[in-house]
């Protein structure tokens, strides 16, 4: 079934058993050398709530990790696009995220977002679920549906504030306050989303856990201070200007949206489609037999 296989032992006669599992545990303290040799993890204190743990700290990993590609792929997809349509669309070429506010960006993507989403410790609900199989992809059909689902909504309003915005605010097209309207409501969305991105299936309470993270409540209010503080004092060194209170709420409102949006998302059980299913049978199968080949 394509599935892993866990062995402890700690005799010498465990050996084999313990070198051919998927993952072997071998006793710390009444193991013998040969056990302990053939194992893949030591439990130091022979304890078999250590495996409990070990499970739980495991799983834990792989779901940060799932947790921040699902939230990087969706900020590098919304930017991506966004800078390169709006410099075809501008008769001066011009982005409407310019370079150093690009860089800001990036450390909201990569190193809080990753402090944030991969800092949380793990509880015992992570033990009620199924195991992985090993031939699942890395990003699900689930996490897939909210990656597109999240840049379909967050790309489509920003080249709607783009193309349209001014004429909301009443102020001038492509100017500075403009652009920095558009940059202001595409960080506060990427907010917005991070919230989603503390899941990776289809549970409808992100917040579940939150307010005992203190690490990622501080980087979270954080980022937004320091945003506020680039959009209102950042002037020619970010290329930003003073926003006036609709501009504010417009971004507060889009910020707000991708919660919703995310929520709906995770209303619609998501399938793979059944070649993808056909797919994963056949190499589960294939993995199954060449198990079964291993002498």
């Amino acid at each position: 079934n394509a599935e892993y296989m866990g062995v402890t032992g700690d005799g010498t006669n465990d050996g084999p058993a313990l070198k051919r599992a998927n993952v072997g545990f071998g006793m710390g303290i009444t193991g013998t050398q040969v056990a302990q040799e053939a194992s893949a993890i030591i439990l130091m204190d022979d304890k078999f709530s250590s495996i409990v743990k070990a499970v739980k700290w495991g799983r834990n990993v792989y779901d940060s990790i799932r947790k921040f590609l699902q939230f990087q792929l969706t900020v590098n997809i919304v930017a991506v696009l966004l800078t390169c349509i709006g410099a075809i669309a501008n008769e001066f070429g011009e982005s409407p995220l310019k370079a150093i506010q690009l860089l800001w960006v990036n450390l909201i993507m990569d190193t809080l977002a990753a402090l944030s989403l991969a800092t949380e410790e793990p509880d015992d609900s992570v033990l009620d679920r199924a195991p992985v199989r090993n031939t699942d992809p890395l990003i699900s059909i689930t996490m897939w549906t909210h990656i597109l689902g999240q840049s379909v909504y967050q790309l489509g309003f920003l080249l709607l504030l783009l193309w349209d915005g001014h004429e909301w605010l009443d102020i001038k097209r492509d100017s500075r306050e403009h652009y920095a309207m558009i940059f202001n409501v595409f960080v506060v969305m990427q907010l917005g989303n991070e919230f989603n991105c503390r899941v990776v299936d289809n549970s409808l309470n992100c917040f579940r856990g939150m307010f005992s993270h203190f690490l990622y409540i501080a980087i979270l209010l954080g980022t937004a201070v320091v945003q506020v503080l680039i959009v209102e004092f950042g002037g020619d060194w970010m290329q930003t200007t003073s926003l006036n209170g609709p501009s504010w709420g417009l971004a507060f409102v889009f910020g707000f949206g991708s919660l919703v949006v995310g929520f709906v998302l995770r209303l619609f059980p998501n399938k793979a489609p059944e070649f993808v299913r056909a797919q994963e049978r056949a190499a589960a199968a294939k993995v199954a037999a060449q198990a079964a080949a291993e002498p």
